[in-house]
């Protein structure tokens, strides 16, 4: 991730910048960190940081409030306590506090350490999680840092307790298993660790001009080897096939690339991509999920290129103390979406049904959602602040946000299908070339040529020749929230869309919630619903349908289970005006579900044969 160095480092970016590495910095690094797990069973560490070279004056330590890959707030501050600091002399300091997020050390010297306590209890992503099993710790949750000394190289030194090993993307001192470094805080701030009695498993890639990179996988759970080699054996075939997708592996950072994966039933299920990582989690084993883990892991390596190197101009270089936000989620995440279970589908590692099934699913739920009437996948974007594991007591209005996985993945389908249609090019095609065009730049660890949407725009009218496409396309269906018919896109590859539940009756919501014996709606009906308009809302109490007392949950989705479309059915709720009452008409179930032509009684042909083996693979 970019960054803006000092004159005493200039020399070491013009390196990078040509392809040579930084080094570890020594035992005297000018940032030094010391992790200890002691209290590991109250999901406690102490840790101290030392910086050296100081300006003098007093130096403000901080937290994160954002982390990579995330793009809400998160308040890691809270759980930070106990901070004392020392100078080079071990002489205690005094150490102030003005705000949530900082602590300002009064340094008398050149050199300042600092020491608090870290609680972590959450184990995803985004968060640190320390027991005696294992310490999961994601960067920008767990360590301190000192505003205006982003570009000092870092050495980090933790003390695992008894059987654990450590996994990360940071590259190892010379001769330990324990002390890690970083060129700068951006790369150590994306650089997650792990710290258990994991197994690992090791396997070489070959790269562009004769490199080759070391491929681990360090998974933490309760499965035996041979589940861990069965999910290694799946994992490689679909990778095989990102690297296919992008023409080989992009050139990893100091040879390496790690899935971090935990599967332990105090983890939460996650995925989250580093430059040179992913950590991916479930609470489930890799046995008793059957290795659906694949999905996430899948969608995370696609990460490796798009983000991480082939990455938005908003969030390089990464700002930790706000919210990073982009018009660009629809490609970043959305595309990423699209490609996660097609690479499956492609390594054979999924039936063509259960794809479709997903497909479908993603599908309906995209054509279906009343949010594209109030803002395209790029307003959909920017809206990500306030739901990417953002945290709010108010409530929201959820008929008006879509969330950009799916309504990105949905872009790209219908962009990979008017290609291979329309131009006899793909999906594929324009992200190899996007990746040319500003993927495969790299300086200092970072991608030195960011995108916006105008380029993704003109890559597109390149590719096709046709830049009146390429802009009635993002008018249409970017900049605007328009999708085209998907019916004729998916036949030429022999696929029906169709209603995948056409004698079922609608009303615009079945969630219910009970307390105190009163049944309750716990969504809102669907903008435009029957129910949306007779005027039901969340929380409002459910009485009674057609005249049957709504006397649990069960009464409520008998009830709506059995409906047909076109049936009137008359409903008594209460909400805060009173009793209501009215009677609506159940409109068709708007669910979609798309099915090879075979299954319907058609034929495919050998022209579909050919456009569906293009596509999904065998």
């Amino acid at each position: 991730m970019k960054l803006w160095w000092g004159a005493a480092l200039a020399a070491l970016v013009a390196g990078t910048a040509h392809g040579q590495q930084a080094r570890d910095p020594g035992p005297r690094a000018p940032v030094s960190y010391d992790v200890r797990f002691d209290g590991a069973a109250h999901h406690e560490a102490r840790i101290s940081v030392t910086y050296r070279g100081l300006t003098p004056g007093p130096v403000e330590f901080r937290m994160a409030r954002s982390s990579p890959g995330r793009y809400a707030l998160h308040e890691f501050a809270k759980n930070v306590y106990s901070v004392t600091a020392t100078d080079g002399a071990g002489k205690p300091l005094r150490v102030d506090r003005t705000d949530p997020y900082s602590w300002r050390v009064a340094a008398t010297g050149d050199t300042v350490t600092v020491s608090y306590t870290l609680y972590g209890d959450r184990g995803d992503g985004t968060y640190a999680q320390i027991d005696p099993t294992h310490a999961h710790l994601n960067m920008p949750a767990t360590f301190l840092w000192a505003r205006g000394y982003d570009d000092r190289p870092i050495r980090v030194t933790f003390h695992p307790l008894k059987g654990w090993k450590v996994a990360t993307q940071l590259p190892a001192a010379a001769g330990s298993t324990t002390t890690f470094w970083a060129p700068h805080l951006q790369y150590f701030m994306d650089s997650p660790t792990e710290l258990a009695d994991f197994r690992l498993r090791e396997w070489q890639q070959a790269g562009a001009g004769g490199k080759s990179y070391t491929m681990r996988l360090a998974v933490h759970s309760e499965d035996t080897d041979a589940d861990v080699d069965t999910f290694t054996a799946k994992l490689r075939r679909t990778i095989d096939q990102h690297f296919k997708l992008f023409g080989g592996p992009p050139a990893f950072d100091f040879g390496t690339y790690t899935f971090i994966a935990d599967y332990m039933p105090q983890i939460d299920g996650d995925g989250m991509e580093h430059r040179n990582s992913t950590f991916i989690s479930q609470p489930r084993s890799l046995k008793d999920a059957n290795f659906r883990q694949l999905d996430t892991a899948s969608h995370e390596f696609v990460h490796a290129w798009n983000v991480e190197r082939l990455r938005p101009a908003e969030l390089e270089p990464f700002d930790f103390t706000r919210a990073n936000a982009t018009p660009s989620l629809w490609v970043a995440e959305g595309f990423t979406q699209y490609y996660g279970p097609l690479m499956i589908r492609r390594a054979g590692e999924s039936s063509l049904d259960d794809y479709l099934r997903v497909l479908g699913g993603t599908l309906g739920g995209v054509l279906n959602s009343p949010a594209r009437r109030y803002g395209g996948p790029q307003e959909q974007s920017l809206r990500a602040p306030f739901s990417d594991a953002a945290t709010a007591i108010d409530p929201s209005n959820g008929n008006i946000s879509l969330s950009y996985y799916p309504y990105g993945a949905v872009i790209g389908l219908a962009l990979d299908l008017t290609l291979r249609e329309r131009y006899g090019s793909s999906l594929d095609a324009l992200m190899r070339a996007l990746w040319t065009s500003n993927g495969q730049f790299q300086a200092n660890y970072a991608p030195a040529r960011p995108y916006t949407q105008a380029t993704i725009e003109t890559a597109l009218a390149q590719l096709t020749r046709d830049p009146a496409f390429a802009r009635s396309f993002f008018d249409t269906s970017v900049r605007g929230s328009a999708l085209p018919d998907f019916a004729p896109l998916l036949a030429p590859a022999g696929l029906v869309l169709r209603p995948a539940r056409p004698d079922h009756g609608w009303l615009g919501a079945t969630r219910v919630s009970v307390e105190g014996g009163a049944v309750a709606l716990d969504q809102i009906p669907v903008t435009g619903s029957p129910l949306y308009t007779a005027g039901l809302d969340r929380g409002d109490v459910l009485v009674s349908v057609n005249g049957a007392p709504v006397a649990d949950a069960s009464t409520w989705s008998t009830a709506t289970a059995a409906l047909k479309p076109g049936q009137k059915v008359a409903l008594v709720w209460r909400n805060r005006g009173g009793e209501q009452r009215a009677t609506v008409t159940a409109a068709a179930d708007p669910m979609l579900e798309v099915v090879r032509v075979e299954a319907t009684g058609g034929t495919l042909n050998p022209q579909q044969a050919a456009f569906r083996k293009s596509w999904l693979g065998q």
